[in-house]
């Protein structure tokens, strides 16, 4: 199920440790105001969706919702973690001959062929990923860094990158 505006607002607002009526003083509105957003009975107003963000620490395109706002690499405090099992390696590649491949792996099984010893295969004939070190992608994962942690583009004009969620 997608996350509501209302139920983005009040994870983000949790977690920043804010209670409504400071999320409200922060903003200039009240905490009722601030309720009404959490529950999807009203939304700010457009103009305090950059101080909202701000205050919220992310981006107005995560702010609204946006997938591409998931690029941005970002560090999730430890309790807001997923469990490795849940998480997604999105491998988008963008040749410079116009074909597009996007592989979309769960984590653990891409975290087992690496562990294994197997290198990664070629996609659509490309053996760019290979040249990825995956011990520190990895590593970065297990840091809380999600988001696009790999971008190449090799010396042909192929377009790699690999986006974890």
């Amino acid at each position: 199920m997608e996350e509501s505006f209302g139920q983005r607002i009040s994870r983000l607002r949790k977690g920043k440790g804010l209670t409504q009526e400071e999320l409200g003083d922060k903003v200039g509105i009240s905490s009722q105001a601030v309720s009404k957003w959490e529950t999807d009975m009203s939304v700010p107003d457009v103009t305090i969706l950059v101080k909202l963000a701000n205050i919220l620490d992310v981006s107005v395109d995560e702010l609204l919702g946006n997938e591409r706002a998931k690029e941005t690499p970002t560090l999730v405090p430890a309790e807001q973690r997923k469990d490795v099992s849940k998480m997604v390696l999105k491998i988008t590649i963008d040749s410079n001959d116009g074909d597009k491949v996007r592989v979309n792996l769960p984590l653990s099984i891409v975290k087992l062929v690496v562990d294994g010893g197997v290198s990664m295969p070629e996609i659509n004939g490309n053996d760019v990923l290979k040249s990825v070190n995956w011990e520190q992608v990895f590593t970065l994962i297990e840091q809380g860094v999600i988001g696009k942690l790999v971008e190449i583009e090799s010396s042909d004009g192929d377009k790699v990158n690999i986006v974890v969620e």
